[in-house]
């Protein structure tokens, strides 16, 4: 019996060595099924190549990690917000948009604040920073810094000193039988005619109504001052109201010499004209008598994730992506695109950039965007008609009135 219960003591001492002596294999011998990862990304259609790089660079980046499926969707940066809120769920995951849409995207559930914002803070622009914010809590990753507008000119018409004044230009212009033009259809560049008159517009403390003097006829210049300005401007030979794709297409083809855009059109503008390219601050205007310095709106473009994404961690690593230093370096190669980040912001090679030196010049006479979507049609459809001469020959206060009714709307 003592026999037998060695045996069994020996046979389980030799077991447990046994499994004891096995060491558990290290994690790096388990292979985990990647995860799969579809992603949808909303983007200007003008950045769809830079864009296809960017996703390009990402995937290879994290390829030992997940299997991929990124699809790019072309989306008015500007109209990004109500695309969005018409169906948040199904919206894409990843999103480019204006600054001014943040608080209402914030408010609607569409963005969660960011989870890592003094990372973000400390590597990006100030203002960027702010523009991205909504009350302090940072809720986007900033993307640009240069959403503003300035002056285009060819230097074969125009020296520095006669882009000072927009009469000096127009003159030229109509004596060269060519244009300098604006968009008049958008009330992002109409206000650059109101905007250091003390005449005034912005949002409520709502958040979303508007408040609006354009109408006014008391102070130093009143609304109808600037209307009869604006018509003045119109009447030249010098003068048309073009959009922007417009203005382009005129620079190509010659028969414009100037005009008023942002940075997104410097590459073409470059190889339009060459040597030629100059980019300074907006000229000042004659209204009542006086020199006026046009004004402008400024603002950033910023990158978004979907508070309803399905895969909110990796939508969130491909927005920090698309932003990070080295990207916003690409997208200044190859779109001309001022950068948020303070490191590529402050780069030699962005510095001498034309137009943003024009930018930065511009800024002092900037504000930051942040108006309610009833601004926008009355004022557009104000200045159509300032642009066309007034045929009517409407009474411009009853139309300012009418304007200002609009915008201040509930």
């Amino acid at each position: 019996m003592k026999k037998y219960r060695f045996l069994l003591l020996s046979l389980g001492a030799l077991l447990c060595l046994s499994a004891c002596g096995k060491e558990a294999p290290p994690p790096g011998d388990v292979n985990p099924v990647k995860e799969n990862v579809e992603l949808t990304v909303w983007g200007a259609e003008e950045d769809e190549a830079l864009l296809q790089e960017i996703f390009a660079s990402f995937q290879s980046h994290y390829a030992g990690e997940a299997d991929f499926h990124i699809t790019y969707q072309p989306q008015s940066e500007s109209h990004c917000k109500d695309a969005l809120l018409e169906d948040l769920e199904g919206g894409a995951d990843v999103f480019a948009f204006a600054d001014d849409q943040v608080a209402a995207l914030a408010a609607a559930g569409g963005l969660d604040p960011i989870e890592n914002p003094d990372g973000v803070r400390a590597a990006n622009l100030s203002a960027a920073v702010d523009a991205a914010s909504v009350d302090g809590t940072l809720y986007a990753y900033p993307l640009t810094a240069d959403n503003g507008y300035f002056l285009y000119y060819n230097k074969a018409y125009f020296s520095e000193e006669d882009v000072q004044t927009l009469d000096r230009m127009l003159e030229i212009a109509a004596e060269s039988g060519r244009l300098a033009v604006m968009d008049w259809s958008s009330a992002w560049y109409v206000y650059s005619f109101f905007g250091n008159t003390g005449l005034e517009v912005g949002l409520n403390e709502d958040g979303l109504t508007n408040y609006c003097t354009w109408n006014s006829a008391e102070g130093p210049v009143s609304g109808v001052d600037v209307a009869r300005s604006m018509l003045d401007i119109a009447a030249g030979s010098g003068f048309e109201s073009r959009t922007d794709e417009e203005f382009l297409a005129g620079v190509r083809d010659g028969s414009v010499i100037a005009g008023v855009s942002g940075v997104w059109n410097a590459v073409a503008i470059q190889e339009a004209w060459g040597e030629d390219a100059g980019a300074a601050k907006l000229p000042t205007f004659t209204c009542k008598g006086q020199q006026i310095q046009m004004a402008s709106f400024s603002g950033c473009k910023l990158i978004g994730v979907n508070a309803y994404s399905k895969h909110p961690q990796w939508a969130a690593r491909l927005a920090e992506w698309i932003t990070s230093e080295e990207n916003q370096r690409l997208r200044f190669k190859l779109r001309g695109q001022g950068p948020a980040n303070a490191s590529a912001a402050n780069s030699p090679e962005v510095q001498a950039a034309p137009a943003i030196a024009a930018l930065l010049a511009q800024s002092e006479f900037s504000q930051l965007q942040r108006v309610g979507g009833k601004f926008w049609d009355p004022v557009a459809e104000f200045a159509g008609n300032m642009a066309r001469g007034n045929p009517s020959g409407a009474d411009l206060q009853a139309q300012l009135d009418h304007l200002v009714e609009g915008v201040t709307a509930r």
